[in-house]
């Protein structure tokens, strides 16, 4: 059974175009405040601020999430891609919560959102990337099972240093 948000008016569901600017400034300010607005950040993503386009371009290998309040409000998102780095692996992406909506469970849940989306579309692992500046990602990550990594080869967002990878077959 997945995990909720602990506030019963959250939910969660794909991303619409409407979402794109909220996501896109949850994310800046999130990286703003950590000091991650600089290059080799989401920060700086050509797709940031057309995350719905992104993302729907390819649903067989992508996929975005937003959490909304009972006025459709976008509290956080999360999304997913292939990383054709590593066999039938997806990538977490763009992890974020709007400050005022932390500590409700909306990053867990988010993460069993992404596991069960994922292995829908055949993926069987998840790999990561985060920075040693976001405390409460890295605590996410590893109470959630993820293993942290050594660097991989092909990194897409050059200032992050902490690399988390998880399998999520299920016993095949």
């Amino acid at each position: 059974m997945a995990n909720t948000p602990k506030a019963p008016d959250i939910r969660i569901r794909p991303i619409a175009p409407r979402d794109d600017a909220a996501i896109a400034h949850i994310t800046r300010t999130a990286l703003r405040a950590h000091g991650l607005d600089i290059p080799g950040t989401a920060y700086f993503d050509p797709e940031l601020d057309h995350l719905s386009a992104y993302y729907s371009a390819d649903e067989r290998n992508r996929a975005y999430f937003v959490a909304v309040d009972r006025q459709d409000t976008v509290l956080g998102g999360v999304g997913f891609s292939v990383f054709p780095s590593l066999d039938r692996c997806a990538e977490v992406q763009k992890l974020y919560v709007d400050e005022t909506a932390r500590r409700q469970g909306i990053g867990t849940a988010f993460m069993d959102v992404i596991e069960v989306a994922a292995r829908e579309r055949g993926f069987r692992h998840l790999y990561l990337e985060t920075h040693s500046n976001l405390k409460a990602a890295l605590r996410l990550y590893e109470h959630l099972g993820f293993d942290l990594i050594e660097r991989p080869s092909f990194v897409k967002h050059s200032t992050m240093d902490r690399f988390f990878f998880k399998d999520i077959s299920e016993n095949e």
